[in-house]
């Protein structure tokens, strides 16, 4: 298994295949995923009589700060990984290299913090405790699958050097000063 998992992330893909892999992944976290939450919700509200917290222009700022700055951390990180990592978040078209510049030494995960923070944004958008509840759980099981998962697959991959990252970096809040 050990050896499928290292042949898998070591075959490195072309700029073509991967821009693809990223447009289908865009499609569905930017896409798919923010409307399901939107809609089920709204269902869970409905069901269970939850109250909006709706603070009108409130609600609009924070959900729009939240979804922009979850946003662009994401993409960067997504960049990164792309050029400098030569992959993609995707774990078929894994990194080639491990990254430690920017923002990867805020904190090892943050594809994972812009996408929680994003989808906590659309969840004040729309005013939604329901909405809060459902991005807390989806963070919560994969950060669970990162750190079981992930972090095992990379230790792999990238050995002592995977480690002493490890143990330098936090895991998902960032540190927002620079690691000597």
């Amino acid at each position: 298994m050990k050896e499928k998992i290292l042949k898998q992330a070591q075959r490195e893909h072309s700029p073509g295949k991967r821009l693809v892999a990223l447009s289908i992944e865009g499609i569905f976290f930017l896409g798919v995923l923010p409307i399901a939450l939107v809609y089920l919700s709204s269902l869970l509200d409905h069901q269970f009589e939850v109250p909006r917290l709706a603070y009108g222009v409130v609600n609009v700022v924070i959900g729009w700060l939240f979804i922009v700055a979850g946003f662009l951390f994401a993409c960067w990180a997504v960049y990164v990984q792309f050029t400098i990592g030569r992959g993609t978040p995707a774990p078929v078209m894994a990194t080639q290299k491990l990254i430690l510049q920017k923002p990867y030494n805020y904190c090892r995960n943050p594809m994972a913090l812009g996408t929680i923070v994003l989808y906590l944004g659309v969840a004040a958008l729309i005013g939604s405790i329901s909405a809060v509840a459902l991005v807390l759980i989806g963070a919560i099981l994969l950060l669970v699958y990162i750190k079981l998962l992930e972090e095992k697959e990379m230790e792999m991959r990238f050995g002592e050097d995977y480690q002493e990252y490890r143990k330098q970096t936090p895991f998902i809040i960032p540190r927002l000063w620079q690691r000597k």
